[in-house]
């Protein structure tokens, strides 16, 4: 497989996880306001996720998705991580710790890939970025 492909499902897989995640916490969350913030993530997470699927289906191949045992663990520890906490703070918190992780896989995977094309370097860019901007909002809700 090539650069461009395998970088392309990592960023495939990581907005798959974020749209996942955050379909899950609208379900919990009860705060209207957290819940438009976590709405708009989901929003660029959707962008991010078909951008890297269209670029993936232009070269003749499928994303692979995540694996059923990591959307299945994700699953059971968001649901036992909120089960006596509910509140805005504590789902922020479990945000801002799921996009560190983000961050810093993003960027060693900037570095793996640095001769990918530019134009899904720049989608590794954005999602950098937009990991980043995420625990910013996300700490107005500790």
């Amino acid at each position: 497989m090539n650069t461009n492909i395998e970088f392309l499902n990592y960023i495939y897989q990581n907005a798959e996880m974020g749209k996942s995640t955050i379909n899950q916490l609208l379900g919990i969350s009860e705060d209207e306001s957290f819940k438009r913030v976590l709405e708009s993530q989901l929003k660029e997470y959707n962008e991010i996720f078909d951008i890297a699927n269209n670029k993936i289906q232009e070269n003749d191949k499928e994303g692979k998705g995540i694996g059923l045992l990591t959307k299945l663990s994700t699953y059971l520890m968001i649901n036992i991580n909120t089960l006596r906490d509910k509140t805005s703070s504590h789902i922020a918190e479990m945000m801002i710790r799921g996009s560190t992780m983000g961050i810093v896989d993003i960027t060693k995977k900037l570095k793996e890939y640095s001769n990918a094309s530019e134009d899904i370097r720049g989608l590794g860019d954005r999602l950098l970025k937009f990991e980043q901007d995420n625990v910013e909002e996300m700490k107005k809700f500790l």
